[in-house]
């Protein structure tokens, strides 16, 4: 019986090694690309020549659109942004006034709440309150759900990273919003809780561990197993200092959190740093990704990158080594004439994290 030749030896050890190393890799050494609002369906063409009347930029601004969530996880996208407006009662956004806009302008009026979600109590998930009102879940317990149950369809799937923007801003001529108070910020937990369920999700006390606070943690690079993490979601809550700390009056040190939270390093409850612009930042970004600390920032914003076909934010990004990087455009636009598409090379959404893990 012959021997096998000692190249052959060599390159099966060589490709078990590998295999061992992947399988090895923390959540933190890996990068992914996700998408910006992730659940917005298409403006009425009607909505968007008004707002071009009015505010041209905003009009450009708003041109793009997503496949439902399901799709883009099929897609192999592994993060998702998700905005929630507070509705405990149900009914505030009911009869958004951009149906009248869209009647006045001629234009069909669209099926945009055949179930009548919006008249039910709980978080609402849409963009902007009466104008870009249409959104593949209008109840953010019905995407919840529906991510349970894709979820539990593709169990071995990479972790998903969801943020999450609690949104209570005021724009002149549309209704006021309802603010978002330490219990209305802890309302979002308890639909996660509700609707997805503990057993998926990554939360801060997992990655706390043994430790003092998260950011030790973090610092000690106790972020899970990639394939320990498999079939969960971890959430962020993408929100200025304000809010952030009105959650932690809810949330005391992240003990007991769903949410992760956008806090600067040096704090104890660091660990997820929401940076968006890539380009100013790039070494601002590697720097923390160095350390321990998880990022998210941007390839493209307000559909700039996409009108010109300019991919210097996603290159910067890619090499800041910012662990979630965000796009509108994972396919190329339906609103313009564009070629601008966002993924890894071989038109992928995950590989290995190049500023932790050298080939």
């Amino acid at each position: 019986m012959k021997s096998t030749p000692s190249f052959i030896i060599t390159l099966l050890s060589l490709l078990f090694s590998l295999q061992i190393s992947a399988q090895n890799l923390r959540l933190n050494e890996n990068q992914v690309i996700g998408s910006h609002n992730s659940y917005k369906s298409q403006m009425a063409p009607e909505l968007l020549a008004y707002l071009a009347k009015v505010n041209p930029g905003a009009s450009q601004s708003l041109e793009y659109a997503h496949i439902p969530l399901e799709a883009q996880l099929d897609l192999g996208l592994r993060n998702l942004e998700l905005d929630v407006y507070h509705d405990p009662e149900g009914g505030k956004y009911s009869n958004p006034k951009g149906l009248e806009l869209i009647k006045n302008g001629g234009g069909t009026l669209p099926n945009y709440d055949p179930s009548d979600a919006l008249s039910k109590p709980g978080l609402k998930m849409f963009h902007v309150q009466d104008l870009d009102f249409q959104s593949h879940y209008l109840l953010f317990a019905d995407a919840l759900q529906a991510l349970k149950k894709w979820s539990e369809s593709n169990p071995d799937h990479y972790p998903i990273f969801i943020l999450i923007n609690a949104k209570d801003g005021n724009i002149p001529g549309t209704r006021p919003t309802l603010p978002f108070t330490a219990a209305a910020l802890d309302s979002i937990d308890l639909e996660i809780r509700k609707h997805l369920g503990m057993d998926h999700l990554i939360t801060p006390d997992m990655v706390k561990g043994k430790y003092t606070n998260l950011e030790t943690a973090v610092l000690a690079g106790n972020w899970p197993n990639v394939d320990d993490a498999r079939g969960k979601f971890l959430f962020v809550l993408d929100e200025n200092e304000e809010k952030i700390n009105r959650y932690l009056t809810a949330k005391p040190e992240l003990k007991n959190a769903v949410l992760f939270i956008n806090k600067k390093e040096g704090n104890s409850t660091a660990g997820f740093r929401i940076i968006n612009n890539a380009v100013k930042d790039e070494d601002y970004i590697r720097a923390l990704v160095k350390k321990g600390y998880m990022v998210r920032t941007r390839a493209d914003s307000d559909t700039k990158e996409a009108r010109t076909e300019n991919y210097t934010t996603f290159e910067k990004a890619k090499a800041s080594g910012a662990q979630v990087i965000s796009t509108d455009y994972y396919m190329p636009s339906t609103f313009f004439n564009s070629n601008y598409k966002v993924s890894f090379d071989g038109n992928v959404y995950e590989r290995q994290n190049p500023v932790l893990i050298k080939k």
